[in-house]
């Protein structure tokens, strides 16, 4: 398995179990690997470019550094936006409030999954209606699945482990 930015963390995790101890070592904050609910739904469908983010260093860095830790080529890193994509300053919509908040660190350690409970919420909500996820990280996997799903997002950080994810239904 070569390594990409499109890589899924599962996969990884699965070709090198000792990845697991890289990524650790690489980044602190993904000691949440060890979480088994984690590992059976987030890291299945979270790419190392969402991982990136999570970690909050460019995606070009973390491949590379995985690379070395499991003795492949380092190279150049096809891909990989800027780290701080996406931060811009808050959209007026985000005043309105939120309809539904959740908590996605509290939904991880239930064994529920941040994404399916945020489409659910959106499914029954009118458009232009607002929900906020809370979490000590960026809800990448989210972002980009309700992102695709045509719905706004905006996210900042208010702090070390404080994030906030606004998404308006489209």
């Amino acid at each position: 398995m070569i390594i990409t930015p499109e890589s899924k963390v599962g996969e990884l995790l699965g070709a090198f179990p000792e990845a697991e101890a890289a990524l650790i070592a690489i980044a602190p904050r993904f000691k949440a690997l060890k979480n088994p609910v984690l590992r059976r739904t987030v890291a299945k469908v979270a790419t190392l470019e969402q991982a990136a983010r999570v970690a909050e260093m460019p995606v070009n860095e973390l491949v590379r550094a995985l690379r070395r830790a499991l003795g492949q080529d380092a190279g150049e890193v096809e891909g990989g936006g800027d780290v701080a994509a996406g931060f811009a300053h808050a959209p007026a919509w985000i005043a309105d409030g939120a309809r539904h908040e959740f908590d996605a660190d509290a939904m991880l350690a239930r064994g529920e999954t941040p994404v399916g409970k945020v489409n659910a919420a959106l499914a029954g909500m009118a458009a232009g209606e607002i929900l906020l996820v809370r979490s000590t990280f960026q809800v990448a996997p989210l972002i980009d699945a309700v992102r695709a799903k045509g719905h706004d997002v905006f996210t900042r950080k208010l702090g070390d482990d404080d994030w906030e994810t606004w998404v308006r239904k489209g």
